[in-house]
């Protein structure tokens, strides 16, 4: 039976310089993202449209998203199939294409894991894993975009 959760974040915009939207350029693209009991997030818009480049903005906060939830489900998976992960990276690089109009979306994401594990027997299998997490991850399953990977599998020496 499927579970239903919910999420509930607050957004504050922050930016009234005093006129309003009064035009494009009279306001400030900052906002805050509150979630009950943790820390606030700053956030802009990307400073190719007027936003704050030291803050967060909307794209990078789906693509990191979408990288971190497939960690989970990558952690998790190894975890139950007796793979021991010492070290997690990814740089997750996501592409949008921006229309005429001023409109645009997401055209994919691609993760580039680098894992590093204890056994070097398990590598074709933690590698496989990564396909499975793609399948598991609620934030890909929800994208109207491809998300792929595009792995590394490391074993430490000892």
């Amino acid at each position: 039976m499927a579970k239903e959760h919910e999420y509930q974040t607050n957004l504050v915009w922050a930016g009234n310089k005093g006129s309003g939207t009064m035009d494009y350029r009279s306001y400030d693209r900052s906002f805050i993202i509150s979630i009950a009991h943790k820390p606030d997030i700053l956030g802009s818009s990307d400073s190719a449209f007027l936003g704050d480049k030291e803050k967060h903005n909307p794209e990078d906060l789906l693509v990191s998203s979408i990288s971190s939830c497939h960690m989970l489900w990558y952690l998790h998976l190894c975890s139950t199939n007796g793979i021991i992960v010492l070290d997690y990276k990814d740089t997750a690089v996501g592409k949008m294409m921006e229309n005429a109009d001023g409109s645009g979306r997401f055209k994919e994401v691609v993760l580039h894991p680098e894992v590093t594990i204890s056994d070097e027997s398990a590598m074709e299998k933690a590698l496989s894993l990564h396909a499975e997490a793609n399948k598991m991850c609620f934030i890909a399953n929800s994208c109207n975009f491809p998300v792929t990977h595009q792995p590394q599998c490391l074993v430490e020496s000892t």
